[in-house]
């Protein structure tokens, strides 16, 4: 489905071939013009959770989808920012998906963290991550 299509996919690879190392590089705290990563491996786990979406609406609807994923694809669809749109027949990086029905709100050390919802009425959060240092070490 594209230039890389016949390729093999390494996540710092993509990140560098969709500008996302050199994003993350010289203007945001690095050396100019020294391309920087990721601190994860973010289009691995981005797209596996993009997979397991898929597979959970499908499953849904019944099961029977074909679903297609790609490191590079979860890389542009970063790049470009994840379309807003009304929710309908489309799925995840699909254009017209919309994501706010599935997204929840946790107040945290760095403020209000958005996320997506648990697939099962028992899962979320209770309370969101607290600042790197900020706990006491001790066991509970």
């Amino acid at each position: 489905w594209g230039p890389w299509a016949g390729r093999r996919g390494f996540d710092s690879l993509v990140q560098a071939g969709y500008g996302i190392a050199a994003v993350c590089g010289g203007g945001g705290g690095g050396r100019p013009g020294v391309p920087g990563v990721l601190p994860a491996q973010a289009l691995d786990h981005g797209t596996g959770y993009l997979v397991a979406a898929g597979v959970l609406r499908a499953l849904a609807e019944g099961g029977g989808r074909g679903l297609r994923f790609s490191l590079a694809g979860t890389a542009s669809w970063l790049v470009r920012d994840v379309p807003a749109g009304p929710a309908g027949p489309a799925g995840p990086g699909e254009a017209g998906y919309a994501a706010e029905p599935w997204l929840r709100e946790v107040s945290s050390g760095y403020g209000v963290l958005r996320y997506a919802g648990a697939p099962v009425p028992f899962g979320g959060w209770g309370r969101g991550p607290s600042r790197w240092g900020s706990d006491r070490p001790v066991w509970r």
